[in-house]
């Protein structure tokens, strides 16, 4: 039994979009689904049981339809050497916090607890579950159909769109390179296209017959107004919800945020391993030529360092995420962004 998108009854056309690591919470997709939007949980890097607590809290607070965004296993391997050889160029950075790096042997294989999440999913269903950085199977995809949950697929081109509509999901979540944090392209080897999120949305639209949900970048109003105009069912946004009183973005991703020293963002690997957008900063400009490809591994062998460095406020060794439209993260209510993007997108 597949379902639709107007079966979730989230009839504002701005959704919190899930980011991993913290910044989505319980509050933030309770908030959002309390707007008359939706909002979904990131499962990346929790345990089945973290997200499952998770999943209860939201139900708590909130009876109206929410999701669940999930890593679909895509390993990009790194070759021992290389992993070896970044994690002695960053073990100066770490040793400033007493940490040594775990880097003797890469984590290839890591595959986020897939199995167990997709088991909770099914004895547990939520009304919505998204997949990003691979795709699930479409074996998995019809299993999660029959316990009534819409699945969508993150795609970032025309080509993933097709393959995504193969596979049998409902929806698309169609991001555009402008978004912060990982992207969720198939390809991470290769260099992301450069298109706007309009253009990407009518691209997908002529040539999958499937509705869409837009994200990457989509800070303003405009933005809204755009995406919805290419043919979007509802917009999706991370980054302008990053200051709001539900985010659970760390101190120092807030404040960085509106510290004139930072100036513009980029795609950088040299976090994780894979392609994520991010604000500029010393990490990026000193270790981006350095970083091999590696996801999950790279993730693995600088998570200490990051969390050291975000307890202590320093941003210049943070994974800053965060889109193109970052400028426009207001300190507020998830409800009153969302509200005001849609409001304002209408009457435009």
């Amino acid at each position: 039994m597949t379902r639709d998108l107007a079966s979730l009854h989230a009839d504002l056309p701005v959704w919190a979009a899930p980011m991993a690591g913290g910044p989505s919470t319980p509050a933030m997709v309770a908030a959002a689904a309390g707007a008359g939007g939706l909002g979904l949980l990131a499962a990346g890097y929790k345990t089945a049981g973290a997200l499952a607590a998770q999943i209860a809290e939201v139900r708590m607070l909130t009876g109206a339809a929410f999701g669940v965004n999930v890593f679909a296993p895509n390993p990009l391997p790194v070759s021992v050497q290389d992993y070896r050889d970044y994690g002695r160029t960053l073990q100066p950075e770490a040793g400033r916090y007493g940490l040594t790096l775990p880097s003797e042997q890469p984590r290839n294989e890591d595959d986020d607890a897939w199995a167990d999440k997709l088991d909770l999913l099914l004895r547990d269903p939520v009304p919505l579950v998204s997949f990003t950085f691979g795709l699930p199977g479409a074996d998995a995809v019809k299993v999660l159909q029959d316990a009534g949950t819409v699945v969508a697929q993150t795609v970032t081109t025309t080509a993933e769109a097709l393959a995504a509509a193969r596979i049998g999901v409902d929806a698309l979540v169609v991001q555009a390179p402008a978004a912060g944090g990982h992207s969720a392209t198939l390809s991470p080897t290769r260099p992301l296209a450069s298109i706007a999120l309009p253009d990407l949305v009518s691209d997908v639209r002529n040539a999958v017959g499937l509705p869409l949900l837009a994200a990457g970048g989509i800070a303003t109003a405009a933005d809204v107004a755009d995406a919805l105009r290419a043919g979007a069912h509802a917009t999706m946004v991370g980054t302008v919800l990053l200051r709001t009183h539900e985010s659970g973005a760390s101190a120092a991703h807030q404040a960085a945020l509106v510290d004139p020293a930072f100036t513009e963002t980029t795609v950088t690997h040299a976090f994780t391993g894979r392609p994520a957008r991010a604000l500029r900063n010393r990490f990026i400009d000193t270790y981006e030529t350095h970083a091999p490809l590696g996801y999950p591994a790279l993730h693995h062998l600088t998570t200490g360092l990051r969390k050291a460095a975000a307890a202590a406020g320093d941003t210049d060794l943070v994974h800053l995420w965060a889109g193109t439209g970052w400028r426009q993260a207001r300190e507020e209510s998830v409800a009153d962004a969302l509200t005001r993007l849609a409001a304002e997108a209408t009457a435009s």
